[in-house]
């Protein structure tokens, strides 16, 4: 675990609303993130985990200020100390705020991989590009391909060598691995850590946890829109009692090798979250105080967890 030194990145308060179209001409705001918290240092990853829908790949586009038009963010998000204005974003992402984004979509339909893969930059890192393609068992060829031609597997690759070829500072890797075989995976997060290793930062978005596990420093669980608890990625290698939040503790038995075992009800939507605390409709430990309000950060046992129960 790295020791705390200033943050490269750091998200307080963080509140994402969608101005919606209810009935006929009426407009309404849709809050999809709420309070959401986030630090990251140099020289870590940080994995982001939660099931679908709670606001992982959402975060990514605030960060990058490439959320659409109808889009309201509000809260506190600084990059290097400073405030992160839409202006600041412009001029750092694609240098050094690096995107790989989830979507094989990204790829230009009308450009050869190897152009698209090189950038705008020069001199051109071909050469380097070329190395990265070798590492993820791309064929020569590939740089020759244009985008339809690649295999899903094939293209998640290019896009995560993208990112890795730009002198970032901050990469942020939604879901790089779905598509690859379990070998081009390992050599893509073997990668981040190199990376991370050098001084950069990696925010890693991911499904495929276990995994995670074992290249993050820490991990971001998310639930509903918000963090409910980060903590030392050791933790969860340890099993539920070194965890603090109660979802935290449920992800880890959903697990297949933990059992696979899932709770009753559901993630509730954007548009229909309870008052309090969002986990409190399917949390066995909810009292009337956790109605009241959402509850504060709090620092425990190393970690940082939302929950008035926490031991």
């Amino acid at each position: 675990m790295i020791q705390k030194k200033e943050t490269l990145l750091e998200i307080h308060d963080l509140s994402v609303s969608f101005r919606m179209y209810d009935h006929g001409l009426e407009q309404t705001d849709l809050k999809v993130i709420s309070d959401l918290h986030l630090t990251v240092y140099p020289g870590e990853i940080v994995a982001i985990a939660g099931s679908s829908g709670s606001g992982k790949s959402l975060l990514a586009s605030a960060i990058l200020g490439i959320l659409p038009g109808n889009a309201t963010v509000y809260g506190h998000i600084s990059y290097k100390g400073q405030q992160l204005s839409a202006e600041r974003q412009r001029q750092l992402r694609g240098t050094k705020i690096a995107l790989v984004p989830q979507s094989v979509a990204y790829l230009d339909p009308l450009l050869k991989v190897g152009q698209q893969a090189d950038g705008h930059k020069k001199p051109y890192p071909t050469e380097k590009r070329r190395s990265l393609f070798k590492r993820f068992g791309l064929p020569d060829k590939t740089e020759q391909l244009y985008p339809y031609q690649l295999s899903g597997g094939m293209a998640r690759r290019v896009l995560v060598s993208t990112a890795l070829i730009t002198d970032s500072e901050l990469i942020i890797a939604d879901e790089p691995t779905p598509g690859m075989s379990l070998n081009q995976a390992l050599e893509a997060l073997k990668m981040f850590r190199e990376m991370a290793n050098e001084g950069k930062a990696v925010i890693l978005i991911t499904h495929d946890i276990d995994l995670a596990f074992e290249f993050a420093d820490r991990v971001a669980v998310f639930y509903a829109g918000t963090t409910v608890e980060t903590a030392p990625a050791s933790d969860f290698k340890k099993g539920p009692n070194a965890l603090r939040h109660p979802y935290s503790k449920a992800l880890w038995r959903a697990l297949p090798q933990n059992g696979f075992h899932s709770i009753e009800g559901f993630q509730p939507y954007a548009g229909n979250l309870p008052k309090g605390c969002l986990f409190a409709p399917r949390c066995p430990y909810k009292t009337s105080k956790c109605e009241e309000g959402i509850p504060p950060v709090t620092e425990v046992r190393g970690g940082e967890v939302r929950c008035y129960h926490v031991t």
